[in-house]
């Protein structure tokens, strides 16, 4: 009887093992993790994170026949975030720049923008070279961070959402504030009194940051977005948000 329950046991272990392995092979769950505070790129809509950044990951789920879960957190958190394994990948107008290729590596760019300055109407400051010695507003862990800190004599002031930078601006807390190109047109467009200046401070590329253990994952996206690219999908969903202006 002891024989034949352990006989049993091992069966059912068996089973259970042989259920998971037919079951596990293929991941059914793409979880994105995201800032919903960078519009038109990622924001809310009531219960929903909506924008640019989700459509692009939905439609990357659609063609890998997966369930997308969209996580909220602080930018500062979202590589350590596909790091840890929490998130299977990161959309949230993230630059591809060699500090951060040390800690995951990045699908193909899906998109070109630019960093800009925004200051106040009438500010003496017309140019990104007039920055130096001058109090900038960033929000934290952006490239518009990082590249404050190149500038001379530079005061950074850091805010965990970029709306939080501008409304300093307005407040006259800090003297301009370096944001990426297509929230800065959002925002400007919110609050009265508010300038880009027209000398962009840098271009660069956006992509979707995956874990360097995840070498499959990449390879997926990057046929995906090629698709994607090539039907058009990625141009309309990118021009259903932005102008061309």
């Amino acid at each position: 009887m002891k024989l034949r329950k352990i006989l049993c046991g091992a069966l059912a272990a068996l089973m259970t093992l042989s259920l998971a392995g037919c079951g596990g092979e293929k991941k059914t769950t793409l979880i994105m993790a995201t800032n919903a505070e960078f519009p038109p790129y990622e924001y809310r809509d009531g219960d929903q994170i909506v924008g640019i950044d989700a459509e692009i990951a939905q439609a990357i789920a659609d063609d890998l026949g997966m369930e997308l879960v969209i996580e909220d957190m602080a930018f500062d958190s979202l590589i350590a975030a596909v790091q840890s394994g929490k998130a299977d990948m990161v959309l949230a107008g993230m630059t591809v720049r060699e500090d951060r290729l040390e800690n995951v590596n990045f699908s193909d760019p899906y998109t070109l923008t630019a960093q800009v300055v925004i200051v106040k109407d009438g500010s003496a400051i017309v140019s990104p070279s007039d920055l130096v010695g001058k109090k900038v507003g960033v929000q934290l862990g952006t490239t518009g961070d990082m590249y404050a800190e190149d500038i001379d004599d530079v005061t950074v002031e850091r805010f965990n959402k970029g709306f939080e930078a501008v409304q300093s601006l307005l407040q006259d807390k800090v003297d301009a504030v370096i944001i990426d190109r297509e929230p800065a047109k959002v925002f400007i467009s919110q609050n009265e009194g508010l300038i880009i200046l027209d000398e962009e401070y840098t271009v660069e590329e956006y992509a979707i940051a995956i874990a360097k253990n995840n070498t499959e994952l990449l390879e997926q996206v990057n046929a995906s977005l090629a698709k994607l690219k090539e039907s058009g999908k990625i141009g309309s969903i990118i021009n259903k948000y932005i102008s061309a202006d």
